[in-house]
């Protein structure tokens, strides 16, 4: 059957566009897009979003505490910046040392740790500062200790300031520079550092004053093991029979003998019974954390940088309000021994059992940042064992390499090809190579058994009435005025 005349069904009227829609239209924007309405995301964007606005908002939270508690320690000691000062006067100045962390390639860490959370407060209370750093572990023992030696030469008379500086307008005579040391002090970042300072000071106020050639020293050493001796062919022993003597074989006792060359006339001056008064140490706190396990502390660590800040700036703001302590040591603590001592009795004991932790004790600042010594790594204990293999693997080629060098250059046998294009190493040259390894080798132990976990810091009597330490000042402590106006 078929229908005629049927109207077709009405189409509804356009929807009523909005004036928005009617602008945005003619801008090039999709219709489609104009007509989508808002939905929430899905399941997995949302997880998405959410962790990562949560991680995001924790770490801008952090750094902004972080700046708010440097400028509240800013701005306490800003008023200082603004004292008055002569041309010809000189701020308060500190001295910073930072040694190389064990196990670290980085020696700067210590140093990076003070510019960033110790400096800004400094740099705002006008405390001018000089920073030295370890490149390797025992640079900050030894420069200390050479620092004392010629402050005793000097104050014994033995020394005197080079006119090319007593003629500059800033001069100032021993006398005023240890008072301008005294009103500064001195900044010790890290439990090595502390250790490094400490070993060293020892030394500086308890070795002689004359000037010691160490490489004269260690030559001398040397010429008693006979590996250079001249010897008939047919009377060489083979590498495996040659005497092998371990690292330090001579005592301190012994070296103290041959320490003062015939060319050295420096009167012997015994070690003070008594040490003047130092500038006082400012104890910083600071760890590096190294290696695959540290890495969820060390991302835990990155999102609580105030923590770091906070201590930081407590620090250099006790430092800047100079308020200070006599150290804090118990009596009865026992003067260490120094390092290579220690290795004559047992250079390998800690490598056997690197995981054993420090035994407890109470010894008060010399306890300073003693847990951070756990975070050494257990390989580094290997060291005195690892020098010990690499010193005996020398010694047993040393004989055929010094047999090659004097065959060759008495002619006694023909050059090989592979001799004439890689030369092998004259006498001469083995014998300052054998010299540089034994000096390494002999530093990096002590070195290591000075900061290592189960050795103690250095300790003298005379320091407990020299020594002062840097102490967190009350809470209603304010700057003093400078003394420089």
């Amino acid at each position: 059957m078929v229908v005629h005349n049927v109207e077709p069904t009405p189409k509804p009227p356009p929807a009523r566009v909005s004036g928005v829609k009617t602008v945005l239209r003619y801008t090039g924007i999709p219709p489609s897009w104009l007509d989508k309405r808002p939905k929430l995301p899905s399941r997995n964007w949302l997880i998405f979003l959410t962790a990562s606005a949560t991680i995001l908002g924790y770490g801008v939270y952090d750094r902004r505490e972080c700046k708010r508690i440097q400028d509240e320690y800013i701005e306490k000691v800003q008023s200082l910046s603004e004292d008055p000062l002569n041309p010809l006067d000189v701020s308060r100045k500190v001295t910073v040392y930072g040694a190389k962390w064990p196990g670290d390639e980085d020696h700067q860490q210590a140093l990076k740790y003070f510019r960033k959370y110790v400096k800004p407060i400094l740099v705002a209370a006008a405390v001018d500062f000089d920073m030295y750093s370890g490149k390797k572990l025992g640079d900050i023992a030894t420069r200390i200790a050479e620092d004392v030696r010629l402050r005793r030469r000097l104050d014994a008379g033995i020394d005197e300031d080079p006119i090319q500086k007593k003629v500059l307008p800033t001069y100032m005579d021993p006398e005023e520079r240890r008072k301008r040391e005294l009103e500064g002090g001195i900044v010790l970042i890290g439990r090595p550092t502390f250790k490094e300072f400490m070993a060293g000071l020892k030394k500086g106020w308890s070795s002689g004053l004359q000037k010691v050639d160490g490489e004269e020293i260690l030559a001398q050493e040397l010429e008693d093991d006979h590996y250079f001796d001249e010897v008939d062919d047919d009377m060489l022993a083979p590498a495996s029979k040659l005497s092998y003597s371990p690292i330090f074989t001579m005592s301190s006792q012994a070296l103290q003998q041959k320490r003062a060359t015939p060319e050295d006339t420096t009167p012997d001056v015994a070690p003070p019974q008594s040490i003047p008064q130092l500038p006082p140490l400012l104890l910083v706190p600071f760890s590096n954390r190294i290696g695959f396990t540290q890495i969820p502390i060390m991302i835990w660590e990155w999102f609580n940088k105030r923590r770091l800040v906070q201590s930081g700036a407590e620090a250099a703001y006790s430092l800047v309000l100079a308020n200070s302590r006599p150290i804090s040591v118990p009596s009865g603590v026992p003067s260490t021994s120094e390092p290579s001592e220690q290795l004559l009795s047992d250079s390998t004991s800690s490598a056997e059992h690197p995981t054993e932790a420090s035994p407890p004790s109470d010894l008060g600042d010399l306890d300073f940042d003693l847990d951070k010594e756990r975070l050494f790594k257990k390989s580094l204990y290997k060291i005195p064992e690892e020098v010990e293999q690499a010193r005996k693997e020398y010694y047993e080629k040393l004989p055929a390499r010094l047999a090659t060098a004097r065959a060759l250059a008495r002619g006694t046998r023909e050059w090989t090809k592979d001799e004439v294009e890689n030369p092998p190493p004259t006498e001469v040259e083995l014998r300052a190579e054998r010299m540089k390894r034994e000096q390494e080798w002999r530093f990096n132990v002590a070195s290591w058994n000075r900061v290592k976990g189960d050795t103690p810091v250095e300790w003298d009597e005379r320091f407990r009435d020299a020594l002062r330490v840097f102490s967190k000042p009350p809470s209603d402590a304010s700057p003093a005025p400078s003394s420089e106006q």
